[in-house]
């Protein structure tokens, strides 16, 4: 699918105002155009253009809030120069597997002062001597060089600022399903098997009690049937005196 096309279904009738994320993944543009792709994308957080035969990023639209960048398996090599001055907050770069060669290719990220994850997998450059020690030295200002930090740690979801913390930071109004359900399901089943859905005369039964009175007590019909049948006896037998 082209790329203009793919921003329209995407957009969901949505203005591009009003879009956070964006996956773009493998969809083409001639000569490295990134058509519908424009600078009214001004709230845009996440960004992926995987595999969209980027050779440049001179066409890149200015994104201001763009913290997220995904620019892995394109055909980048030297010519990032222009990261800096649309996208300056970026925190996460993903520039694996392209043409990036040498380390003098990053100087120009170092223009990225809140860069703090840059990944380079299949990229010539990790094969350099030195490889990992030279990128750290070339950018102070990154923790995480593909997914470890200078010591080998591994990056870990609590190392994320991005990442908030479990249930946290749902749009306003929204509702969680499985927790509506299992909520129901508490409602109907109380403290210790106490069932909450009553009848008549039998409130606040047990499972368990309920079972054992079904089992040996009469129905309300069978006791008035019985009555009946102990009335109609007494009478018959006055008559018969």
């Amino acid at each position: 699918m082209d790329m203009k096309n793919r921003i329209r279904l995407e957009l969901r009738n949505r203005s591009p105002a009003e879009v956070l994320e964006l996956i773009l993944d493998n969809c083409r543009s001639a000569d490295g155009d990134l058509e519908g792709l424009t600078s009214d994308f001004c709230e845009l957080e996440y960004l992926s253009l995987v595999n969209v035969g980027l050779a440049s990023l001179a066409r890149v639209p200015s994104l201001p809030r763009l913290r997220k960048l995904d620019l892995s398996y394109n055909n980048l090599s030297a010519s990032l120069d222009k990261l800096a001055e649309k996208c300056p907050n970026l925190t996460h770069l993903n520039l694996s597997g392209n043409k990036i060669k040498e380390l003098t290719h990053l100087e120009t990220l170092q223009n990225l002062k809140n860069l703090r994850s840059l990944e380079l997998l299949n990229c010539d450059v990790t094969a350099v001597a030195g490889y990992r020690d030279g990128v750290f030295r070339l950018l102070p200002h990154v923790t995480y060089l593909d997914g470890f930090d200078c010591d080998d740690n591994e990056a870990s979801n609590s190392d994320d600022d991005d990442e908030s913390e479990e249930g946290a930071g749902l749009p306003g109004g929204y509702h969680d399903e499985e927790e509506e359900h299992k909520d129901e399901e508490e409602a109907e089943v109380g403290h210790e098997g106490w069932s909450f859905h009553t009848r008549p005369g039998r409130e606040f039964l047990s499972r368990e009690d309920e079972d054992d009175e079904e089992g040996s007590s009469p129905s309300v019909e069978e006791a008035a049937s019985t009555q009946g049948q102990k009335r109609k006896r007494s009478e018959d037998d006055e008559n018969e005196d």
